[in-house]
């Protein structure tokens, strides 16, 4: 069968055309804006790409359009789709009617922490032996792509609250059905098909509707959304977890810090110690992700000492605070930065790793709840932990000049958050004075118009 794919860059619908492709099928994609490690991946695969939408990519006619839902009526590609009478369906209605059918789910929902927390669970079924099928909503460092069938009869998956196409307004993970629910945390986001909290509240709820009472479900000890979502009706077993003493009762997993940063706790299972996790990554949002992934792979029969085992080799996310470069004493960073809490919670782990010294973050507000300014109160409160912060005005935003000036009237002329219009502006703002040592974050959702490689390659020209 030849499947074409619109919106074929995204990470969702990038990972089903892996799928598709390892099921046998020819797969072709049209996507608007094509960047690494979606488009490299892809053509690794031997998946053509076309670049921009049009009724030519059509031609050859596929047997099915999948259609992600970044693309709406007005689309020209989607008109052809309509008007040519091609059989189309939304990419996660695909993926439980040709992947998911008849086996067990896990999936990792929540507004923050669902690309990396997935990953850790894969790794750890990986490093336990079992062949699990997977869907992650990036590429995780540890495997070569972002999705793949396996032979077990596990299957791990990212599950995201967006809605799953212009015709099919149910959030994605609705399809899905898991049989373990880890759901991570509970934020309004998505103002562009969300209305408040708790238009979210009711799709997550509708998620646990899914789940089996022999299934499982992870949460956070606190987490009041999450409260709300299941008063509205819960059928499963749950299982809640904890750092520290944040809630005066007992939780089924607890974290004690034996690093400030994250990177080193003990892991609790029902009050007795299980296991201590030292590695690489920092903050306090991945210590919660390892305790859910622990979790979840002990609902399947793998002990927390393996699970923590596991953990303690496990790289990471791509675009997760990768490293991208060292260069005389300035360290550069990637990473996925969509919502203020995200940005707060990376920034203050590096922090705690590397004391006073300085920290540049330079951030493109891209999410469409972002772009329109919901956040804006929080935005720059949550990158305190830098010492300089340079946010990228790429898309023209009225509100985020005058956010940054009546901050600076506020602070006596504090000129440790300015606004930059352009990537050539940053890199040379970014680049006016740096200290040595630095650490350089860069944080951003999207392809942040080059900069990152733009960057390290004015450092090492400055270098050399």
């Amino acid at each position: 069968m030849h499947i074409h794919i619109l919106g074929i860059c995204g990470t969702f619908m990038g990972s089903l055309a892996v799928l598709a492709r390892e099921l046998g099928h020819t797969v072709t994609g049209s996507d608007h804006g094509v960047y690494p490690p979606m488009s490299t991946q892809l053509q690794a695969q031997g998946i053509s790409l076309m670049e921009g939408y049009g009724p030519d990519n059509l031609e050859p006619r596929p047997d099915l359009v999948l259609i992600g839902n970044a693309l709406s009526r007005g689309n020209p590609e989607v008109e052809a789709v309509l008007n040519r009478n091609i059989d189309y369906m939304s990419g996660p209605e695909w993926l439980a009617r040709e992947v998911l059918r008849h086996r067990w789910v896990l999936a990792v929902a929540g507004t923050h922490g669902k690309t990396t927390t997935t990953a850790m669970l894969l790794w750890i079924l990986e490093q336990a032996g079992f062949d699990a099928g997977y869907l992650v909503g990036g590429v995780p460092r540890d495997f070569a792509v972002s999705a793949r069938l396996g032979t077990s009869d596990f299957f791990v998956i990212e599950a995201d609250e967006y809605d799953s196409a212009f015709f099919d307004k149910r959030s994605k993970f609705v399809h899905y059905r898991p049989h373990t629910l880890i759901l991570n945390n509970l934020e309004f986001d998505h103002a562009d098909i969300f209305e408040n909290v708790e238009a979210i509240e009711r799709q997550f709820h509708h998620l646990v509707r899914t789940v089996p009472s022999q299934g499982l479900i992870i949460r956070p000890a606190v987490d009041g959304h999450l409260d709300n979502a299941l008063q509205l009706g819960c059928w499963s077993p749950v299982q809640d977890t904890a750092i520290g003493s944040e809630t005066p009762r007992t939780t089924d997993w607890r974290a004690e810090l034996l690093s400030e940063d994250g990177s080193r706790f003990m892991v609790i299972h029902h009050e007795q110690p299980v296991a201590t996790l030292s590695w690489e990554h920092t903050g306090l949002h991945n210590v919660r992700n390892a305790l859910s992934a622990i979790a979840a792979a002990r609902h399947i029969g793998i002990t927390p000492d393996h699970a923590v085992a596991a953990l303690c080799r496990f790289s990471g996310v791509k675009r997760r605070m990768e490293l991208l470069a060292d260069i005389d004493g300035v360290r550069v960073y990637d990473d996925f930065a969509h919502h203020p809490t995200a940005i707060a919670t990376t920034l203050e782990g590096l922090r705690n790793r590397v004391g006073d010294e300085p920290i540049l973050a330079l951030i493109e507000p891209r999410s469409n709840t972002m772009k329109q300014g919901v956040h804006q109160q929080a935005l720059l409160p949550s990158a305190a932990a830098a010492d300089r912060v340079l946010w990228a005005n790429l898309n023209d935003m009225d509100w985020l000049p005058t956010l940054v000036s009546n901050w600076q009237k506020q602070n006596e002329g504090s000129g440790r958050h300015r606004v930059e219009a352009s990537v050539e502006s940053l890199i040379a703002s970014a680049l006016a004075d740096l200290p040595r040592p630095c650490h350089i974050v860069i944080m951003s959702n999207g392809g942040f118009g080059g900069i990152h490689a733009k960057l390290v390659a004015e450092l090492e020209r400055i270098g050399s």
